[in-house]
């Protein structure tokens, strides 16, 4: 039976710890396990983020082992080797699917009932993996979602609002498809304040030519690689990120977020994981929607869709599965 405020998270690296972090700062939840390989390294993240709580929200926070995942409601996973500078996160797949063939059984072991929320990269293909993995156990798969494109959806709209003048928080714009290189910004689908982005440029007499969508393009698309060439990893996007996802699920929120889940079809491909817009609730994913794309778009989303999908037909291979 799973307890409605403890969360756990299976990785103590700069994704997991930062992701804690901002839990304790947005008051997600009530306890938080951090498990790791390394178990100093788990240790050593609970205490220092423990130590902040006083000047936020009263979290437990605390390491453990995967027995003391049992009664968890979320699970993030962050477990998997590290992107390396100027390494694509399709790139990642083979050294990290091993390590979710031994990470999902063991949380499931002890958190049967846990909704699992994946973080390790390529996000795409790592949580079509952990979902094959988690249905050897009855688990569904609306209750496997990775972040997908939540990070680059905020990454969009935050560029689209320095441009335009308005809180981000007023524009409704999202990234589909993959995680990575090949991810569509569905700029047919921009509104902000319920108008369409033409309309409003043109009524606020702003100029947002073609060059100017290829720069914020570019920089959505390549702001993973321009922070990691600088600093070696990202956290701070994606930790918030998770902690948004995870509050949406304890809530039962039922928020539209630009998750990951498996997929019967996108855009003609079959049994694929890619990001579109998903009502998000207590359950997990609990709706899918289709965006009426402009035939560019589609054809963008396809061939996204069919990216991840010949990694994971390569993988199969290679494996024999």
């Amino acid at each position: 039976m799973s307890e409605p405020g403890k969360i756990g998270i299976v990785g103590s690296g700069l994704v997991g710890s930062t992701a804690a972090y901002a839990m304790v700062m947005r008051g997600v939840g009530r306890e938080i396990i951090l498990v790791d390989l390394n178990q100093a390294r788990a240790q050593a993240e609970a205490d220092d983020i423990r130590h902040a709580v006083p000047f936020a929200h009263p979290l437990n926070v605390r390491a453990g082992d995967y027995p003391d995942l049992a009664g968890c409601r979320v699970v993030i996973i962050t477990a998997g080797v590290n992107q390396r500078p100027g390494e694509s996160r399709l790139q990642l797949l083979e050294r990290n699917a091993a390590v979710f063939q031994a990470v999902v059984p063991n949380i499931l072991a002890h958190a049967p009932d846990a909704i699992l929320v994946v973080a390790t990269n390529p996000v795409d293909i790592m949580t079509h993996l952990a979902a094959r993995y988690a249905a050897a156990h009855g688990v569904e798969s609306r209750r496997v979602l990775g972040s997908g494109t939540t990070l680059d959806t905020a990454r969009f709209r935050t560029l689209l609002a320095d441009h335009l003048g308005v809180d981000p928080h007023h524009i409704h714009a999202y990234v589909l498809g993959e995680h990575g290189d090949s991810e569509v910004l569905a700029w047919s689908q921009v509104t902000i304040g319920g108008m369409p982005l033409a309309d409003f440029c043109r009524h606020q007499g702003i100029d947002l030519d073609p060059g100017a969508r290829q720069q914020i393009d570019t920089r959505v698309r390549r702001a993973a690689y321009t922070i990691i060439e600088g600093k070696g990893a990202t956290y701070y996007g994606i930790g918030s990120a998770l902690a948004r996802i995870v509050d949406v699920i304890l809530r039962n929120q039922r928020a539209i977020l630009t998750v990951c889940t498996p997929l019967e079809e996108v855009a003609g491909v079959r049994d694929v994981t890619v990001s579109l817009p998903n009502l998000v609730g207590g359950n997990g994913v609990l709706a899918t929607f289709r965006q009426p794309l402009t035939q560019e778009e589609f054809d963008q989303l396809q061939a996204s869709a069919q990216v991840v999908r010949g990694a994971l037909d390569r993988l199969e291979q290679k494996s024999g599965t």
